[in-house]
């Protein structure tokens, strides 16, 4: 027997009871306040834009003191590299989140064609990998008396059921001395997992990962006659049913300390702060929020950590000879 949920989200959004199902639906791919650090999570144009390994791990605690809240890893590195007389870019991600009963894990690798356009570089990219989803039926919970559901409901699974889905995202992402901008997609052919509890089981769960559309952009502006610099930027998101749009405004001095503050709409403000010295860098952010969750939490908190590994990227002499002088 073949079963389809009308949507397993609404699963555990009821178990969890933390906001609308709309808006949970929406959140397939992370929230990161550090947008601005990893934008090659969104966008698999934003790869190997420096001639440096850039490598990020980051992790985000949200909701903090709600019970089963969301929890997300992210682990990404990304390099340039010539092939046929050309710059590129390559890429892994990695990001795993756990919800409630549903833990998600998202692996993908990445490769950019780059071009220089008006003084600055094109990149357009592709991300292709796969999508690995859970939901931890046994642990479900269904109060006495609860009319929308029952123990015996066949749209709920008993067991621990798990399924793999290929994915693909793209994105285009142009950096300037003066700007960044970029527009993705992600799980752009909507991929359906289809969740059992092994091989042999008859019953099946679908999973639908919507398709999301991301639009960044940023500046990096000195201030005269200082060693600060100012830098602004946005980030919208969108599956044109929901939309969320957010702006940071960090100050860095010195290139060594980096601090800011930042608006989602009807969501959260938050503060960042983050520290560089030589290829390192850590920074932290904590979200307040301003709409209805506040009565249930104090905020969320995110940390990353970056490392770069210094590549040369410059042309050798294939030709190069070596002169032996006569005295």
């Amino acid at each position: 027997m073949r079963l389809k949920t009308k949507n397993i989200v609404l699963i555990f959004v009821a178990a969890l009871s933390l906001c609308s199902a709309q808006r949970v639906c929406a959140q397939i791919d992370a929230q990161l306040t550090h947008y601005w650090k990893a934008p090659a999570y969104y966008n698999a144009g934003a790869i190997g834009n420096v001639d440096f390994i850039h490598i990020t791990a980051g992790s985000r605690l949200q909701w903090l003191g709600v019970e089963h809240a969301p929890m997300t890893f992210l682990g990404m590195a990304d390099m340039p590299f010539k092939f046929l007389e050309r710059r590129w870019g390559g890429g892994i991600v990695l990001q795993q989140e756990t919800m409630g009963l549903y833990r998600s894990l998202n692996v993908g690798a990445q490769l950019a064609w780059k071009k220089k356009l008006f003084k600055g570089e094109l990149s357009v990219g592709l991300q292709v990998g796969f999508l690995n989803q859970t939901f931890k039926g046994t642990d479900i919970f269904i109060p006495e008396g609860d009319d929308a559901h029952t123990s015996a409901d066949d749209a709920i699974p008993n067991t621990e059921v798990t399924g793999n889905a290929f994915d693909i995202s793209a994105g285009i992402y142009y950096t300037h001395k003066w700007f960044w901008l970029g527009i993705s997609s992600t799980h752009l052919f909507e991929p359906t997992v289809t969740l059992k509890a092994n091989e042999t089981s008859e019953d099946e769960y679908e999973f639908k990962n919507g398709r999301m559309y991301y639009f960044m952009a940023g500046s990096n502006i000195p201030v005269k006659n200082s060693l600060f610099e100012i830098q602004p930027s946005v980030f919208v998101k969108t599956d044109f049913q929901f939309y969320q749009a957010e702006a940071t405004l960090r100050m860095r001095y010195n290139k060594f300390i980096t601090a800011g503050v930042g608006y989602r709409w009807n969501d959260a403000v938050m503060a960042m702060i983050g520290a560089e010295f030589k290829n390192f860098y850590i920074g932290y952010a904590f979200d307040y929020p301003i709409s209805k969750m506040s009565k249930a939490t104090m905020g969320s908190h995110e940390i990353f950590l970056g490392y770069n590994v210094k590549l040369d990227m410059k042309e050798r002499n294939r030709n190069k000879q070596k002169g032996v002088r006569i005295m």
